[in-house]
């Protein structure tokens, strides 16, 4: 029998169908043969330009200094996300961005919209790039995510080094994809599914209701829609997993903005954007 699709059970089932499938020898990789179909440009978001700190644009230079190898970048705020989201796609996709809310949430659900309609590559506005070349990352057409893994006994994450090794796996482990970084080609179907599901989370809750950011539209609805789509059929020629994430960029702690309520583990702010009532 098929467990609830929100009980311990499927939620232990989802862990290990992710366990299995980053913990899988890798294949070899002949780069060369793929064309390059992902587009070249770097995406950020941050809600509120004007309430910029100075260590996060530290972090949003160490990418837009790519311009000068020939990427493109762009940072996008509240406004310019629901400007895009609302020329690019419907209403319902208008509405629900307008449902997120706080800037968290507004990130994990524009990064879904951009990048299925555009495609390229969307990082955090805290990472760090620390790599002398990024240009492997937009080579072929599969979905490029990273594993985490979360050990609940010890409250901390999980080195890869330690959880990417076959086998490994402790009492209370859970792993996860990461939603950062996303690389897609445009209309990627993984992509395509997971703001699906976020759209339909957001755009059925009640007023006053408050969908829990990370299942909605963040690393949890990514890990589920991975996982859903994987137990129906193959799905490793769609994906490519980053093992190696942590050599090409870094989250900076601590950041200033962590002590308030822009943290959205932080926030007390839950409310519904009151431009939700215009979005008709």
């Amino acid at each position: 029998m098929r467990s609830e699709p929100d009980s311990p059970e499927h939620h232990q089932q989802r862990s290990e169908f992710i366990r299995n499938l980053v913990q899988k020898p890798r294949a070899p990789q002949n780069t060369d043969s793929e064309a390059p179909s992902i587009p070249t440009t770097i995406v950020q978001f941050w809600h509120d330009p004007a309430q910029l700190p100075e260590d996060v644009r530290e972090c949003i230079f160490s990418w837009s200094r790519w311009e000068t190898c020939g990427f493109s970048h762009h940072v996008f705020d509240t406004a310019a996300a629901g400007e895009f989201i609302s020329r690019s796609l419907d209403l319902d996709h208008a509405r629900a961005f307008a449902r997120c809310y706080h800037p968290a949430m507004q990130a994990d659900y524009f990064r879904l919209c951009y990048l299925l309609v555009e495609g390229g590559l969307y990082v955090d506005a805290d990472d760090v790039c620390i790599a002398t070349h990024i240009a492997d990352l937009f080579v072929g057409d599969r979905l490029k995510v990273q594993p985490l893994c979360y050990d609940i006994g010890s409250d901390s994450m999980v080195s890869p080094t330690e959880f990417l090794q076959p086998g490994a796996n402790g009492k209370g482990w859970i792993f996860y994809f990461n939603n950062n970084p996303l690389i897609a080609s445009p209309a990627h179907p993984i992509i395509r599914r997971a703001l699906e599901r976020a759209t339909q989370l957001l755009n059925s809750a009640a007023d006053g209701e408050f969908p829990e950011i990370q299942s909605t539209a963040g690393p949890g609805n990514l890990s589920r829609t991975i996982f859903e789509l994987g137990m129906a059929s193959a799905i490793e020629d769609q994906m490519l997993v980053l093992r190696d994430w942590n050599s090409i960029a870094i989250s900076r702690w601590p950041l200033s903005y962590r002590h308030d309520a822009r943290n959205w583990r932080l926030s007390n702010g839950k409310r519904f954007h009151a431009a939700v009532q215009d979005v008709q």
